[in-house]
């Protein structure tokens, strides 16, 4: 018999996995511990690792699809094992990759998610050809990807004629059926217009030798056609959950201030000589991490949670500074751990190492939990200000944005200054807004005076 491998329990409360990547195929041999899949959770994503070596026989989700932890993901035929050899056909979602090239694109093979340009490939016009039709009671002959790219585009497989092996339905063959049901309700709603238009047209006639108005240059109703569609899955889905779960439940609240930014450049460009040597990128944000960790003590409430069901504000002893890093996959939140017992240097570094084994998907599933407090920067793109989303159950994030030259009043003269805004969003259910003033004037205060608390000892 198959050795099935189920879903392990990959981490502290969570329950379900979302398969992202097959990494193996059907009929592939595979060595113990080599991995066969990437799994999507609400914390990380992570390889799944072979624990026999054999034969794939059958992979039993598809890419995209949620399962819960213990089912069945793939089974292997272990050396020796009659059915090993049996069981090499490929499974359902291999033979829907190699069938279609176009269901790569359109299903995650390669595990990419689809980008825009590629979903606005324009459809084929080829006419689908009646002959083929499954029979009314015989089962539609169509992979787990193809079935489910037809309930995305609202197409019923029963009425598609299949070009595929042994008249199967391939995702070429989806997308022409999308393509001329949008069709056929765009001239059905031309129609439809037209007809109104002449009704109207006829019971107010124009009188004699005045021109009828000229009618509009698109007939109302008429529904925009569909460019394609791409798969809310992976970590974009995950975002989309944790951002709705987030706005629905924090009472999101906003305070923006300016933030002389002159000493840090001055103080950054004396230090990159030393970081360069130690191969270390020093950025700005460095100095914002490090800035925080005596308001964040001074003002506690910004270091808390809110736990909902209990109705408890939980404080935490610890510093655990979440940094938003953007990747191709989405926004991804590394923790830096007791982010108040590393120096500058030290902390420019761990931000740099987090940051490339985020966007290499290297990260480790301990570095994306136990965060207090968040920090998102866009780098030299941060623009004026934003509204960053709450990293619930945290109740604060601060925004950092871009620093550039700007004229500024300083004793009484209009001088050149390296001036960037911070935004901070607060839960208002835990925090005041004059509270969070106060922190983020103290963050403020100690950017403009670096040199006033980073002794040597908390740079390198």
């Amino acid at each position: 018999m198959p050795y099935d491998v189920k879903l392990p329990d990959i981490g502290e409360g969570i329950a379900e996995g979302e398969i992202v990547r097959w990494l193996v195929k059907t009929g592939e041999t595979v060595r113990e511990d080599q991995p066969l899949v990437e799994v999507m959770t609400d914390k990380a994503t992570v390889e799944i690792p072979s624990p026999r070596a054999g034969t794939i026989a059958a992979l039993h989700a598809d890419e995209g699809a949620v399962v819960p932890v213990g089912s069945v993901i793939v089974s292997i035929a272990l050396p020796g094992d009659a059915a090993g050899t049996a069981a090499t056909a490929p499974s359902e979602p291999a033979a829907s990759s190699a069938a279609d090239p176009d269901a790569q694109r359109w299903n995650g093979e390669g595990g990419a998610i689809p980008t825009i340009a590629a979903a606005m490939q324009p459809l084929s016009t080829a006419p689908a050809d009646a002959a083929g039709i499954a029979a009314p009671g015989t089962r539609v002959q169509a992979a787990p990807a193809v079935r489910q790219l037809a309930k995305q585009m609202g197409v019923a497989l029963e009425s598609v004629a299949g070009s595929g092996p042994g008249g199967a339905i391939t995702a070429a063959d989806v997308k022409r059926a999308a393509e001329a049901g949008v069709a056929s309700r765009v001239a059905a709603a031309a129609g439809a217009a037209a007809s109104a238009l002449a009704a109207a047209s006829a019971r107010s006639a124009p009188a004699a030798g005045r021109a009828p108005a000229a009618a509009p240059a698109t007939a109302p109703g008429i529904e925009a056609a569909e460019a394609g569609r791409i798969p809310l899955r992976g970590l974009r889905r995950r975002i989309a959950e944790h951002m709705r779960h987030s706005l629905d439940t924090a009472a999101h609240f906003t305070f923006v201030a300016e933030c002389d930014m002159t000493a840090v450049v001055e103080h950054r460009e004396r230090l990159k000589p030393q970081a360069e040597v130690l191969g270390v990128k020093l950025t700005y944000l460095a100095y914002v991490v490090k800035a925080l960790i005596e308001p964040l003590r001074k003002y506690p409430l910004l270091n808390s949670s809110l736990d909902d069901a209990r109705g408890e504000i939980v404080l935490k002893r610890d510093l655990h500074l979440g940094i938003a890093t953007a990747t191709e996959e989405g926004l991804t939140v590394p923790v830096i751990h007791h982010a108040d017992r590393l120096t500058l240097l030290a902390l420019a570094g761990e931000i740099q190492r987090l940051a490339e084994a985020a966007r290499a998907h290297k990260l480790k599933l301990e570095e994306l939990q136990g965060g207090t407090f968040t920090i998102t920067s866009t780098g030299a793109r941060g623009g004026l200000l934003a509204t960053p989303i709450i990293h619930h159950p945290q109740v604060a994030i601060l925004g950092v944005h871009e620093v550039k030259k700007k004229p500024a009043v300083v004793d009484g003269a209009i001088v050149a200054r390296d001036l960037g805004n911070l935004s901070l969003v607060l839960d208002h259910r835990v925090v005041d807004g004059a509270v969070g003033a106060d922190f983020l004037y103290a963050v403020i205060e100690r950017l403009e005076h670096p040199e006033r608390w980073l002794a040597e000892k908390d740079i390198a």
